[in-house]
């Protein structure tokens, strides 16, 4: 059974600026600056949809965005967020659902999957990849471990809580940097927030 966070969509925001303050809002506002104007843009698993408000504060109008969430009441949330001037359309399915012929321009995963095993993370990843145009932009932002211990504490404490309330399959993080490396992807803007834990990456789709 997918992943649901159904049950967490009340208190998710609250929880997550309790631990981690303002660097999961901070983590993913930093890569906005690369999404061009009139652009296509699919967002996966975009959770309460605060990043649409964000983005309309950058283009607040233009843009044509396909939001992806598989959460009924994340998806209420953030069919009530300010868009601005741009279209939205709103898909309450799992993104790797979505079959469609269209390309966009901009791909944009935030905390996506760090919910998978390394299996979905693999038929994830190329259902995105086959969506994204060649020479279009891959935003993601997610968890790394750099070998401190306290990350390690919280990403297990995540990993439980989130299995427990949300049926997320993910028992340890799986490789993500390996899946853009293989599927040639150039690094052309990177972060690191929250003492390393949390890396925001702007690829390149370089091969096809």
């Amino acid at each position: 059974m997918a992943a649901n966070y159904d049950n967490s969509a009340w208190f998710y925001d609250r929880l997550s600026r309790l631990v981690y303050g303002k660097a999961l809002v901070k983590s993913q506002v930093y890569l906005l600056k690369h999404i061009p104007e009139n652009s296509g843009i699919l967002i996966a698993g975009g959770g309460t949809g605060w990043i649409l408000e964000e983005i309309a504060k950058v283009h607040p109008s233009g843009l044509t965005i396909t939001y992806a969430e598989i959460s009924s009441n994340m998806m209420a949330l953030s069919k009530k967020r300010k868009i601005g001037d741009n279209k939205v359309i709103f898909i309450n399915e799992p993104v790797e659902n979505i079959e469609e012929n269209r390309l966009y321009d901009i791909v944009f995963t935030p905390f996506l999957f760090d919910n998978f095993t390394e299996k979905t993370l693999l038929n994830v990843f190329s259902h995105l990849h086959k969506r994204l145009k060649p020479g279009g932009m891959w935003l993601n932002t997610d968890f790394r471990l750099t070998g401190k211990w306290w990350q390690s504490f919280l990403l297990k404490s995540m990993i439980v809580f989130f299995r427990l309330i949300c049926r997320i399959e993910a028992k340890k993080l799986p490789d993500i940097e390996r899946q853009f490396e293989q599927h040639q992807y150039e690094v052309i803007d990177q972060k690191s927030f929250f003492g390393e834990f949390i890396l925001s990456t702007a690829y390149q789709k370089t091969g096809l």
